[in-house]
């Protein structure tokens, strides 16, 4: 994971096995970046089976991170 960002570290450890967390470097991969359009930063998109179920553009609180990624992908 090229970047820190505490959040989703955290997230990343409190949901293994449920959910697999990646990072990307927008400038060392702008295809992908392009792909997902990410035109702003930070973004995470959740994906469920291959297909965007969501999309946080900015920063959010942990908790409403945490609730909307439960949320999508059903736990």
């Amino acid at each position: 994971m090229p970047h820190n960002c505490p959040v989703l570290d955290e997230l990343a450890g409190k949901l293994a096995g449920k959910l697999r967390f990646a990072k990307l470097n927008v400038a060392d991969n702008p295809a992908t970046a392009s792909r997902f359009r990410a035109s702003r930063i930070p973004l995470l998109v959740v994906l469920k089976a291959g297909r965007e179920v969501d999309r946080l553009v900015g920063v959010h609180p942990s908790d409403e991170t945490e609730q909307r990624l439960q949320r999508a992908i059903g736990i």
